[in-house]
C-alpha cells in the first residue's frame, strides 16, 4: 500500500496515538484525513487536508453518518478507546460493559459500516490499534484486557471475511505509550509516534500484524508456554501481590 495515495479516516484523532496517526499520515503525503472524535471541535490540526468529523463508537447513527460523508476512504484506522480500570469481579458492571461496547462492538460497528466503502474504493486497508493486554492481564486491567482480547480475535475474524474484497486488515499491538490513557501507569512507556510509524511501514510491506515494542514481543513469545511462570514474572515486573 502506497500511503501517499490513500484517503484515511482515524478514530479518536483528537489526542494520543490517534493524533499521531493523523500527523504521520500527513507527513507521508495523504491527500485527505478524516479526523474523528466524539467532539470534533476538539480537533485542531493546522492543515487543510484534515477534515474534522463526529464519530462516537457508542452512537450507531454517528457511525452511519460518518460513513456516508467519508465515502472516499481507502484506509480506516480504528484507534479510539477507553480505559475504566474496572475490576471484573467487584467493579461496576456498567463500566465493564462500556469497555466491551467501545472496543469490541463499537469498533466492529465502524468496520461493518466502512467495509462497503473500502470495497467500492478498491479494497484498501483497516488498522486496528490493539494492546499487549489482548494476550494477558494485570492489576486494574481486567475489563480493558478482556475487551482488547475480544477486539484482537475480532480483528482476525474480519480479516478472513474481508479478504475476498481485497481489504488488508492489520492488528497493531503495543504495551504502554506515553499518552493520557496511560497517565496513571508508572512503568516504561514508548513514544506514541512509534505506533503509526511502524503500522504504516507494515502496510507498505503488507503486514497483517505489527508488534511495536519489546514488551509486547515478550508477551507474545510467552503464549506457547505454561502461563504460571509468565504470571509469576508479571507479578514481579508489575509489583502485584
Amino acid at each position: 500500500m502506497n500511503i501517499a495515495d490513500q484517503i484515511a479516516l482515524v478514530t479518536g484523532a483528537n489526542r494520543g496515538i490517534g493524533r499521531e496517526f493523523v500527523l504521520e499520515l500527513l507527513e507521508r503525503g495523504v491527500s485527505k484525513v478524516y479526523a474523528t472524535a466524539r467532539r470534533p471541535e476538539s480537533i485542531d490540526f493546522d492543515d487543510s487536508r484534515v477534515v474534522p468529523l463526529r464519530l462516537d463508537l457508542l452512537d450507531h447513527e454517528s457511525v452511519v453518518a460518518a460513513s456516508a460523508i467519508a465515502h472516499d476512504v481507502t484506509l480506516l484506522v480504528n484507534n479510539a478507546g477507553i480505559s475504566t480500570g474496572a475490576a471484573l469481579v467487584t467493579g461496576d458492571l456498567a463500566e465493564i460493559r462500556r469497555e466491551m461496547d467501545t472496543h469490541f462492538w463499537g469498533t466492529l460497528d465502524v468496520i461493518r459500516e466502512f467495509s462497503p466503502v473500502l470495497e467500492a474504493n478498491g479494497g484498501g486497508a483497516i488498522v486496528n490499534v490493539l494492546s499487549a493486554l489482548s494476550w494477558f492481564t494485570g492489576p486494574g486491567t481486567g475489563s480493558y484486557a478482556a475487551a482488547k482480547a475480544a477486539e484482537w480475535n475480532m480483528t482476525n475474524g474480519v480479516r478472513l471475511e474481508l479478504a475476498a474484497q481485497g481489504t488488508l486488515v492489520q492488528g497493531v499491538l503495543l504495551g504502554a505509550a506515553d499518552t493520557d490513557i496511560a497517565a496513571g501507569y508508572d512503568g516504561p512507556k514508548i513514544d506514541p509516534r512509534d505506533v503509526p510509524r511502524l503500522s504504516l511501514d507494515g502496510l507498505d510491506a503488507g503486514s497483517i500484524e505489527v508488534i511495536v515494542d519489546d514488551w509486547t514481543a515478550m508477551v507474545k513469545g510467552s503464549l506457547a508456554g505454561d502461563p504460571a511462570p509468565f504470571y509469576e514474572r508479571m507479578t514481579e515486573l508489575l509489583g502485584a501481590s
